[in-house]
């Protein structure tokens, strides 16, 4: 480990403590302790050995963090639309709930900071994560995530042994390797395919490499998290003692 002293904020984001924007918010309010004593003030450099803990105010605080579940309709964007595009965030409705799932009443509080982890294409479907937690967000979208998401993808075209085997490992995409996935057939129409990362439009881009064309892609699962029976454009919030 490296001995050079690192900004405060970007240490607590590399330990999971928080989001660097989270971490500025802490250290701003007092509520980061380094070594047993308050830090307050912002661009605190620390030693990278150097114990740091959060106030029990900031614990409460990720506490109650909202993470939403959503069903993805086709023909929403996951984050930031263009105009002309709707923002799949707009489903995040009290009409739109789960009946019956549990969890507070949806307020403005649980919008505010509202944000997805990760990405779903336009013409995708399937489970969508939106959480207020930088933690989280980092855990499902970080360089060094490793969760594996499991999708179901109807496709048309003809498959070899060879054009299976190399959607398993040996392709590349924007000249980088893909890492290893696991794909296999689940009926003669469609593909199950177990990736650990999320390239842009991956899974089109590796079958048309092969000589397949998507017809219906759908993401049945993150981690240890499922779509379940959620409906599509349905929502619920992840539950206490529910984790990736």
């Amino acid at each position: 480990m490296s001995d050079e002293p690192i900004r405060l904020s970007k240490l607590m984001a590399q330990r999971g403590l928080c989001s660097r924007r989270e971490a500025d918010d802490y250290i701003s309010r007092g509520l980061v302790f380094v070594d047993g004593q308050r830090v307050d003030v912002l661009g605190t450099k620390v030693l990278p050995r150097q114990v740091v803990a959060l106030d029990m105010r900031a614990a409460r605080a990720q506490a109650e963090l909202a993470t939403i579940l959503l069903n993805k309709p086709i023909g929403y964007v996951s984050g930031q639309p263009e105009p002309g595009y709707k923002p799949a965030a707009m489903l995040i409705t009290t009409e739109n709930r789960l009946a019956g799932c549990p969890g507070p009443e949806l307020t403005r509080k649980h919008l505010a900071g509202l944000a997805p982890a990760g990405r779903l294409d336009i013409d995708s479907q399937g489970l969508l994560v939106f959480t207020q937690d930088g933690r989280l967000a980092r855990q499902l979208t970080g360089d060094d995530s490793n969760l594996e998401k499991e999708y179901l993808v109807r496709v048309a075209g003809s498959l070899d042994a060879r054009g299976l085997a190399l959607l398993r490992h040996g392709l590349r995409l924007d000249d980088k390797p893909l890492k290893p996935a696991e794909v296999e057939w689940i009926n003669p129409e469609q593909l199950r395919f177990l990736l650990k990362e999320g390239r842009k439009r991956q899974i089109r881009r590796m079958c048309d490499m092969v000589g397949l064309k998507v017809l219906g892609l759908k993401r049945v699962r993150i981690g240890k998290v499922k779509l379940g029976a959620l409906p599509v454009g349905a929502w619920r919030f992840l539950e206490p003692g529910e984790s990736f």
